[in-house]
């Protein structure tokens, strides 16, 4: 089947595409990717819609910021995929399903509460194809963690390219997560901690730039060991598996003395230590890490994950993988999945009580079964 996967992370730094022909299991043919940068003005909603959710106790209630997100995310989508589908000479015919992420706004599964806003019904109306949306929300709904939901992809990855297991990937978004491919099983997987969303924070805050390019400012600064040491003593990082985190589940609070350099430099290695710190809670050692997602553009990243993991360290496109396309990727790889009743998640990366599929299919009027 020809899917495309749609992504918008917790960095909110906008949308990433990816067309991908499979069935679901360990068939993978990449296709074209691509993206749309969101401006300040789509952030500004965003971070409306972020602060409105803390007030939520019901998913489906959408107070005013969150409907104007919601309504402005879907129809970004919708512009996103016309413009991929035109620049790449794709026919519309010939997309089976698009798998639409949504912008997570809150997640609270320890409440039985994930929100990721992103209308499925209106986007498969506007594109006139199958959309399946709404991917954590039936893992939470039966008590699992509803992150990372990606690890059932990254194994797919790992046989493709006949990677030395046990092989462990990082994906450093906005959060941190790992997925442990052991030799035999199915894989683990949990949120580390922090990604890129405090230093984001951090840069736009201070200087009014969205990231930090390159590592730069980190690349810079020097690390705070004794903020460094209080920032690791957050009781989620001995917390047992599974285990997933909200985008704002740690405070910049410590690091606001600091020159910006300094700053950035102790995030950054705060978020190499919270990843290595998650290998505590794996069966054993791996042979190879793989950095994907926006952290492994961060050189100051790579180095300060180079010294802290306790194995040989690879950036994705060293594998012939695309980094930032990976997560769109999987989710066009899970919305074929779910169309085939294949589970999204297990226990060992959820904490589900079992396999479980997910997500809701909506189908245009004029293609409705």
């Amino acid at each position: 089947m020809k899917a495309i996967g749609l992504m918008s992370g917790t960095s909110m730094d906008g949308i990433d595409i990816a067309l991908l022909d499979t069935d679901g299991e360990d068939r993978i043919t990449f296709g074209p990717t691509g993206g749309i940068a969101y401006d300040e003005s789509d952030r500004t909603i965003l971070r409306a819609a972020l602060t409105a959710a803390t007030a939520l106790t019901d998913r489906a209630s959408r107070p005013r910021a969150l409907a104007d997100a919601e309504r402005r995310v879907t129809d970004l989508h919708a512009d996103a995929v016309d413009a991929f589908l035109r620049v790449h000479e794709i026919d519309r015919r010939s997309i089976d399903v698009v798998g639409f992420h949504g912008q997570t706004v809150l997640h609270r599964p320890e409440r039985q509460l994930t929100v990721q806003i992103g209308d499925g019904a209106r986007l498969a109306e506007i594109l006139g194809l199958p959309v399946v949306a709404d991917l954590r929300a039936a893992d939470v709904a039966a008590g699992g963690q509803g992150a990372p939901l990606v690890p059932v992809f990254h194994r797919a990855l790992v046989h493709a390219a006949a990677l030395s297991m046990p092989a462990l990937i990082i994906n450093i978004g906005g959060v941190s997560n790992i997925t442990f491919i052991p030799a035999t099983g199915e894989p683990i997987a949990c949120d580390t901690g922090p990604g890129n969303a405090l230093i984001d924070d951090l840069m736009l805050e201070r200087i009014g730039q969205s990231f930090d390019r390159d590592g730069a400012a980190a690349g810079s600064g020097t690390v705070d060991r004794d903020v460094l040491t209080q920032l690791m003593r957050h009781p989620y990082f001995d917390a047992p598996l599974p285990k997933s985190l909200d985008r704002n589940a740690f405070s910049r609070s410590l690091v606001e003395s600091l020159s910006t350099a300094d700053a950035a430099a102790t995030l950054t290695a705060f978020t190499a230590a919270s990843i290595a710190r998650s290998l505590r809670h794996l069966p054993e050692v791996p042979r190879l890490a793989v950095v994907c997602g926006g952290g492994a553009r961060n050189l100051a990243m790579m180095q300060a994950l180079a010294t802290a993991l306790p194995c040989p360290l690879q950036p994705a496109e060293a594998l012939g993988w695309q980094p930032d396309a990976i997560e769109a990727q999987a989710f066009a790889y899970l919305a074929v999945r779910s169309l085939r009743g294949l589970p999204l998640t297990f226990p060992t990366t959820t904490g589900v009580p079992r396999p479980l599929s997910g997500g809701l299919v909506f189908r245009p009027a004029d293609r409705a079964a």
